[in-house]
């Protein structure tokens, strides 16, 4: 049983359960009940991603120092009770489920799953 993290839109592993998409809107030009049978997620869950303004940050981060600075900004909202709560269930939950997490970005360095990564590690999630 285990947490992967995935890039949305891309084929489904054989046992990766199922697929959270931690992102601020939907796909773009997909009918919602094409979501979960074209890999993007099965459910959509954007608490778990950065508010519209540090999306915005995230889009123009050029540099390491920009980057940075939006994964210190995106930490902090993560440390909010709602946000915090739902990390520690996730990983409570990867003990002994199949799931995914994921996000559109093409770079998991670059995007904003791989701060979430990290934290769901240093909570102890078993992570694929």
């Amino acid at each position: 049983m285990t947490l992967r993290i995935v890039r949305l839109g891309t084929p489904r592993h054989p046992r990766e359960g199922t697929r959270i998409g931690t992102v601020r809107r939907p796909p773009r030009g997909v009918k919602k009940e094409r979501y979960a049978a074209d890999d993007w997620y099965d459910v959509w869950y954007p608490e778990l991603s950065p508010s519209p303004e540090l999306v915005s940050q995230a889009l123009k981060a050029e540099t390491d120092a920009d980057w940075r600075a939006f994964t210190r900004a995106f930490q902090a909202e993560m440390k909010q009770p709602a946000a915090s709560r739902t990390l520690d269930l996730l990983a409570a939950l990867s003990q002994g489920a199949d799931f995914s997490v994921g996000c559109y970005c093409e770079d998991e360095a670059r995007c904003h799953r791989s701060v979430l990564r990290d934290l769901l590690a240093e909570r102890g999630a078993k992570i694929s």
